[in-house]
């Protein structure tokens, strides 16, 4: 299922969410969520906050977005040197 994902140019998407507690908000826990997603608009994103806004009780205060292509063409790479050992 996934390499079909990363074929419709599905993305490794990490998020690290910043979101006060609770019981103490001015304090910040940190939250890393990690997905296939699709860049720039990252709907599976929008959909896991939007459920973090409806039934979780820690308010947001920011999300950081990292994304990263993981099917890629192949890379060819000639070295710059040559060593010939005995």
């Amino acid at each position: 299922m996934t390499i079909a994902l990363q074929l419709k140019d599905y993305r490794l998407t990490t998020a690290e969410i910043l979101y006060r507690l609770p019981d103490h908000p001015d304090l910040l826990q940190s939250y890393i969520w990690q997905d296939l997603d699709i860049a720039p608009q990252f709907p599976v994103l929008h959909k896991f906050l939007g459920f973090w806004q409806r039934e979780l009780d820690g308010k947001l205060h920011s999300v950081r977005v990292a994304s990263a292509s993981l099917v890629k063409p192949a890379q060819f790479r000639t070295p710059g040197a040559f060593i010939q050992l005995h």
